[in-house]
């Protein structure tokens, strides 16, 4: 097998109109396409993240809660690459986002660190240089 990239990555959000406004208005990324399947009663946002890169943002009606340990298996977050973090944090609180403190990765020696999404997904934004 041979791949050549992440084609998407899948949200499921709780409350549609707040994670659009979330993910266009405060992360800044644009739609490519908005869907909705009257059949189940669903929204399908396909964003664009950076140049090649793209998030579906999906509504379900009663979909369960995220299991809330940040260790347990599965997806455990998602990293934005950002040429300046202190920059990105202090948008991020002009926006009323909490924002973790600056962490250095230990391998690569960047900076990087946490905030949450609307529904608490962990999103991480890491530096790096062009």
């Amino acid at each position: 097998m041979k791949t050549t990239g992440i084609h998407h990555i899948a949200i499921i959000c709780s409350d549609y109109d707040r994670s659009k406004r979330f993910y266009l208005e405060v992360l800044g990324f644009s739609i490519i396409q908005e869907t909705f399947r009257a059949e189940r009663n669903s929204y399908k946002l396909d964003l664009r993240v950076g140049e090649n890169d793209q998030i579906e943002l999906f509504s379900f009606p009663n979909s369960p809660e995220r299991a809330s340990k940040p260790e347990a298996c599965g997806l455990r977050h998602i990293a934005f690459k950002v040429e300046d973090v202190e920059q990105t944090i202090f948008y991020l609180k002009s926006k009323g986002l909490e924002v973790e403190n600056i962490r250095i990765d230990q391998i690569t020696g960047k900076k990087f660190t946490f905030f949450k999404d609307p529904d608490n997904l962990p999103l991480e934004i890491y530096e790096y240089s062009t």
